[in-house]
Formats: structure tokens, C-alpha cells, sequence
């Protein structure tokens, strides 16, 4: 799948909005994708560094209408934490010295709110 496949849209509500600043960030997903995938969609559309996935199957729900009975879709959430410090990797280069690397991640997802 790729990653517009992957990520439906984001779900903003109270509860989701308080998890914005753990680096939390929710969002409905294919029901078919896996954590695996869904966290290279986020990393590749919003160009973060995601540290934890989870997920949840979402039932749907009974509703009726006058005399006809139905259901909604069930759908699947998942809640994604970034990471929101990026910090310098360095490593051992050619010859034993010393290489820093800045990565090139966002603190946060600024099209998520809208903005």
C-alpha cells in the first residue's frame, strides 16, 4: 500500500487534542494496514520520526431509523507518537573521528490541527 492509501484522515477531538502534547496523534487508518506500515506513511507524509504505534478496531455502531435497522462501518484507529526532541546521532567515521548528523525530522505535525 502506499501511503495515502494508508492514512484516511485525522481524528481531532477533545481527548486526542490533550495527546498532541505527549506527541501523541490520531488517526484513521486502512483496516488492512499493519503498525509497520502505517508508521512509514506518517514518517513519510508529515517527515517525522515515529517511536510507537498502536492501534484499535473500531466496532460499529447499531443505529436505527424509524423502523430500519442498520450499521455503521467499523473502522481502524491507530495512535501514533513521534518523536518530538530529535537530537544529533553521531557515529565513528573514516579513521576514527568523530561524525554528527542532525536529523531531518519535525518536533511535530503542523498539518494535523490545520494550520
Amino acid at each position: 500500500m502506499i501511503a495515502e492509501e494508508v492514512i484516511i484522515k485525522p481524528i481531532v477531538t477533545e481527548r486526542s487534542s490533550e495527546g498532541i502534547q505527549e506527541g501523541k496523534y490520531t488517526f484513521k487508518v486502512n483496516k488492512k494496514a499493519t503498525k509497520v506500515e502505517i508508521a512509514k506513511a506518517v514518517e513519510k507524509l508529515f517527515e517525522v520520526k515515529v517511536l510507537k504505534v498502536n492501534t484499535v478496531n473500531v466496532r460499529g455502531k447499531e443505529k436505527r431509523v424509524g423502523a430500519h435497522v442498520g450499521m455503521t462501518p467499523s473502522w481502524k484507529k491507530a495512535i501514533v507518537t513521534i518523536d518530538t526532541n530529535p537530537s544529533e546521532q553521531t557515529y565513528l567515521g573514516k579513521g576514527g573521528k568523530v561524525v554528527k548528523v542532525s536529523k531531518k525530522y519535525k518536533d511535530s505535525i503542523d498539518e494535523f490541527m490545520g494550520a
